[in-house]
């Protein structure tokens, strides 16, 4: 997956650019903190450009665009853990699992 050549620095992260919520958190669950916080540290201070990038390609979202996208999602997914959780799994949830039905229109 192709990003815009701006953000070519964060390819080795295209792998964590899922479509999908379910597939996000899939990807956090079966990765380790060390994989996450490599995906936070190297996203992270790129955040404001990247949304900026995006903003500007949202009348005509381009695959490059699109993967960048899917990437600050993911960077989302693994905010909590990193900065708070310190760990994959919401902490004292027990088997509690929510499920997301739909996802928003691009």
């Amino acid at each position: 997956m192709p990003l815009p050549a701006e953000f070519a620095d964060l390819e080795p992260f295209t792998g964590w650019a899922l479509a999908t919520e379910p597939e996000r958190y899939a990807r956090r669950l079966a990765s380790s903190m060390d994989e996450m916080q490599a995906l936070y540290d190297a996203v992270f201070p790129r955040l404001e450009d990247a949304i900026a990038y995006c903003d500007a390609s949202w009348g005509d979202l381009t695959e490059e665009a699109r993967t960048l996208m899917h990437l600050l999602q993911s960077l989302v997914m693994v905010s909590f853990p990193v900065e708070v959780w310190k760990q994959a799994r919401v902490p004292d949830s027990g088997a509690a699992y929510l499920d997301l039905v739909t996802e928003p229109v691009v």
